[in-house]
């Protein structure tokens, strides 16, 4: 069973940039897929990005596509969420998520947050001026 605890959430302006770490304890983590979710204000949890197992395969939502890059380092037990050019409505409390067997070639799998059995508790990111 592995355990995830984020960082790196903060306040940011438009168009700067942040980078979340999700440390990953407990576990193999390697054998884990990884995603990031985010839930903003009043509204449910969404899918933001996926990496595979050896990192050598990612997915993003259409809405962050390009904006962010999702990466791994399987050696320390990290995933990472590089944020760029951050927009208001990027505003939310950003989620690490793990599991060892969601089929994630699948979109309907990877953006659904049950398929997912280990959470972080999440870190806040707010994106004003």
């Amino acid at each position: 069973q592995v355990q995830l605890v984020e960082s790196g959430g903060g306040l940011v302006q438009p168009g700067g940039s942040l980078t979340l770490s999700c440390a990953a304890s407990g576990g193999t983590f390697s054998t884990y897929v990884m995603a990031w979710f985010r839930q903003p204000p009043g509204k449910e949890r969404e899918f933001v990005a996926l990496i595979s197992r050896s990192g050598g395969s990612t997915f993003y939502s259409d809405s962050v596509k390009v904006r962010f890059t999702i990466s791994r380092d399987n050696a320390n037990n990290k995933g990472y969420l590089q944020m760029r050019s951050l927009k208001p409505e990027d505003t939310a409390v950003y989620y690490c998520a793990a599991d060892a067997k969601v089929k994630y070639l699948s979109s309907r799998n990877r953006h659904n947050p049950d398929k997912y059995d280990y959470w972080g508790q999440g870190t806040q990111v707010t994106v004003s001026s």
